[in-house]
């Protein structure tokens, strides 16, 4: 579980902040419901816009991946009781190499940070390229182990770049061993947001 509370803490530190230029007040997909009035003391919305905030997905728990190059970000976070997290991340960089580049290093990452040890538990990351899905897209799971057998704990994310944008959908809470469904919504989200992210990004 540690890695889901660093996740949520990073996000929470990013905080709230005026509009970025670039991305439109309501143009995330869960912004709608993070304007709603939430009186429960155990869920929690966030939405950012601060172009320092970490990569939704960052293996190496290291700020700088994808960080050079951002005009644009806005994060929507939401997190539940007792270990619930999910993340909707759009990232615009100043051009289409540079969002290249972001994704480079996320998969630079995923291979120097792909396993983690902490008293007695691994937190492994296993990633595959999905095709048919914006310009460059990633399937991520990140699951925790215990002596080689699948513990509860991980996240399940998917990664999307559409010319100058990179979009992220993680959800993070008591997975255990990852099976196709885990993936279903962020798939969903992610295939809604490609296909209207060239409002917002260089796609021409």
């Amino acid at each position: 579980m540690q890695k889901i509370v660093m996740l949520v803490c990073a996000a929470l530190v990013a905080g709230t902040a005026a509009a970025a230029p670039g991305v439109p007040k309501g143009f995330l997909l869960y912004e709608k419901d993070a304007a709603k009035k939430d009186n429960d003391p155990e869920t929690n919305w966030t939405v950012s816009d601060s172009v320092k905030t970490r990569l939704a997905v960052d293996p190496c728990d290291r700020s700088g991946v994808g960080g050079a190059g951002r005009t644009a970000v806005r994060t929507v976070t939401f997190t539940g009781v007792p270990d619930f997290m999910k993340v909707e991340q759009v990232l615009l960089y100043g051009s289409r190499a540079t969002a290249e580049r972001a994704m480079a290093q996320l998969r630079a990452a995923l291979t120097a940070c792909g396993s983690r040890t902490d008293a007695g538990s691994a937190y492994r990351y296993v990633s595959a390229q999905v095709t048919g899905l914006g310009d460059d897209a990633l399937k991520v799971s990140g699951q925790v182990y215990y002596g080689g057998k699948t513990g509860v704990g991980g996240e399940r994310s998917v990664v999307v770049r559409r010319a100058n944008a990179v979009l992220v959908y993680l959800w993070a809470g008591e997975y255990a061993r990852p099976v196709k469904r885990d993936w279903a919504v962020q798939f969903r989200d992610a295939r809604r947001m490609t296909a209207g992210v060239c409002s917002v990004a260089a796609c021409k």
